[in-house]
């Protein structure tokens, strides 16, 4: 955890395969731990063909089948169909915006919110900006992207920078790194 705080959280992500990414393992995670979604990320990866939109939305009912009896994810029917269905809507915005990564990007003006957090208690699970973007996606046919979870990965790809004050990451420009998978 302390890793993936270091160098991936927070970080600005422009990138649209990562931000698909992100959202897919938000939606993954909703009711578990970030820890469980981290430690099954590379199997994902490998399931969801590095999480290329295009070949995602390609996944069939029968190949939905077989990524459901694999023990490396987590195996909800609903959160592995809303992927693939996320991919299809995720072309869709694509081809009204130019990219994911412009799209997404309109629901903070094109740079992160900052806050100032002292403690955690300060950190909030929600926001107008998510809520709207939550309101949004749905709107476009994406699954599990409640206000929570839209909040979760706004702060993961960026958007908004929740570090505490405290935290030496805070004010730090740090390049995004693909960690290598927990043991």
């Amino acid at each position: 955890m302390i890793a993936y705080h270091d160098h991936e959280w927070g970080v600005p992500v422009h990138d649209d395969r990562t931000l698909f990414e992100l959202l897919s393992l938000e939606g993954a995670q909703a009711g578990l731990s970030w820890e469980t979604v981290l430690r099954k990320r590379e199997r994902y990866r490998e399931l969801f063909k590095g999480f290329d939109p295009s070949l995602v939305a390609r996944i069939t009912p029968a190949r939905i089948e077989k990524i459901l009896a694999d023990p490396g994810i987590i195996r909800n029917r609903a959160k592995v169909e809303s992927v693939v269905g996320n991919a299809k809507a995720l072309l869709k915005v694509r081809g009204e915006f130019g990219s994911f990564d412009a799209y997404l990007w309109t629901f903070v003006g094109g740079k992160p919110l900052v806050n100032r957090p002292r403690k955690f208690g300060n950190v909030p699970s929600s926001s107008e900006q998510s809520e709207a973007m939550s309101r949004d996606l749905k709107s476009r046919g994406f699954r599990f992207v409640g206000p929570t979870i839209c909040y979760a990965f706004m702060q993961a790809v960026g958007m908004v920078n929740d570090h505490l004050v405290s935290c030496a990451w805070r004010n730090q420009k740090p390049s995004r790194v693909r960690l290598a998978p927990p043991s």
